[in-house]
């Protein structure tokens, strides 16, 4: 049979609260999702469908667009939350020069498919994964396989390589690794695939002039889009990253900025006005001591609606359930806690908004919201089915506010990426979970010891 006449692969999810955020769609008490192939083909409150068609029972369960992580550090994954309580600066000697300069290829693929899977795990089905470890064309070889093994949705955001000086880091005069041409040409070529690329850049906090300006330019040739680090600690606010791509004539809606913690309102305001987007890893900012204050509340002011991010498991949880219920604690924190008390510049935020963070607008800073981020029709079936009926969630009175305030990893039976399960009831489907256990605790003792000498 010529493969463009067979017929497409069905899957009806039957019997879901349903949370689309796409207020075209709404929400559902009760719905049906049809899924041809790796798309959305409806949602309705009832969809008869012909017997061949596999017929999925949810009921009891809230269904929602899968989560998009806009900036994770996935090859961090194997050195888990060894930093938190330790100075940023620590951080950066040693996960950023010597254990870094210390990873293999090996190394890096298994922190990517450790990192991936653990994160589809959470509901997460997207991932920008923000590279800065291409050591050599071997480790960025070796992070594209950990993505793709895993079966996420990734943004391969290609970095730098990582040693032991700071020649790239530090006023650098180094252009961006050539080698990303490479990898576009042998595992880009397709701009709907599964696992896409972008640049993960420097900017002018690391760079000297002339060199970010020549990086973004590279990536505009390659037609992709920029992911940068901006306004982060007090030894970046004197730079004023984004106003420098401003005063270049660069801001566009291609580019997403990470953190802003102490970027000015000028700036946001810059951002807001072009339509670039912003990344905040909530978690962790509130975890990296000096880094600022998350800048919420200005964003909002300005107009922007950020994406989240689980930023580096070396100082946080990575996934979204951590990053939406902190946002919205840090929030109303500041805000008072009623409306009366919210002033023109500090504008309300709901629940709603929040898991909007976590994906449209996460999809949207990828430069994929029209394909990912909702339950849409003609969207890509990217699903997370949360058990309703768990004590900790049931009974549920409001679907969005007890995925946002209350859920978490062990809550979710489910994950579809492309119409296809990667988590069935609880159960990683297609990764042997006990052979990455001991992968990964083998790859940190190496590198560790490498680090040391051994």
């Amino acid at each position: 049979m010529d493969p463009s006449h067979a017929r497409p692969r069905r899957t009806l999810l039957r019997g879901a609260t349903v949370v689309s955020v796409d207020p075209d769609i709404g929400d559902f008490d009760r719905a049906d999702i049809l899924i041809s192939d790796d798309l959305i083909a409806g949602i309705d409150s009832r969809i008869d469908v012909e017997p061949e068609v596999e017929v999925v029972d949810i009921d009891g369960m809230i269904a929602l667009p899968g989560f998009v992580d806009t900036h994770r550090h996935t090859w961090q994954s194997v050195m888990r939350h060894g930093y938190a309580e330790l100075d940023p600066l620590q951080y950066f000697d040693e996960m950023l020069r010597g254990i870094g300069a210390a990873y293999v290829p090996e190394d890096v693929r298994i922190g990517n498919l450790l990192g991936a899977v653990s994160a589809l795990s959470a509901g997460t089905t997207t991932v920008f994964d923000w590279s800065h470890i291409q050591n050599s064309p071997e480790h960025s070889d070796a992070a594209v396989a950990g993505l793709q093994e895993s079966g996420i949705r990734a943004v391969f955001g290609h970095g730098w390589p990582l040693l032991d000086d700071g020649q790239w880091t530090e006023n650098s005069t180094l252009t961006h690794p050539a080698d990303i041409e490479r990898l576009q040409k042998q595992y880009f070529t397709d701009p709907n695939g599964l696992v896409t690329l972008a640049m993960a850049a420097r900017g002018p906090e690391m760079t000297a002039p002339g060199v970010w300006q020549a990086d973004l330019a590279f990536a505009r040739e390659l037609g992709i889009r920029t992911s940068v680090h901006a306004g982060a600690y007090s030894h970046n606010e004197p730079v004023h990253a984004v106003d420098q791509y401003g005063r270049a004539g660069l801001l566009a809606d291609d580019l997403t900025f990470v953190h802003c913690c102490r970027s000015s309102d000028a700036e946001l305001e810059m951002i807001a006005e072009a339509d670039a987007t912003v990344s905040i890893g909530v978690h962790c900012e509130l975890n990296s001591q000096g880094i600022g204050d998350v800048p919420l509340d200005r964003m909002l002011a300005a107009g922007i609606r950020p994406s989240l991010s689980g930023d580096t498991e070396t100082k946080c949880s990575g996934d979204m359930f951590t990053q939406m219920r902190m946002l919205f604690g840090y929030h109303r924190s500041w805000m008072g806690g009623g409306h009366s008390s919210v002033s023109p510049a500090h504008a309300q935020l709901f629940l709603r908004d929040v898991l909007a963070f976590a994906t449209i607008e996460g999809a949207r800073a990828l430069g994929q919201d029209d394909r990912i981020g909702s339950l849409t029709p003609g969207k890509q079936a990217d699903i997370i089915l949360v058990r309703a009926t768990d004590l900790n969630l049931t009974p549920v009175l409001d679907p969005v506010a007890s995925v946002v305030l209350a859920a978490h990893e062990g809550n979710v039976d489910s994950v579809l990426v492309g119409g296809r399960f990667v988590k069935r009831a609880g159960v990683l489907l297609g990764c042997d979970r006990s052979a990455l256990v001991r992968s990964a605790a083998a790859s940190q003792q190496r590198i560790l010891a490498r680090r040391a000498g051994r």
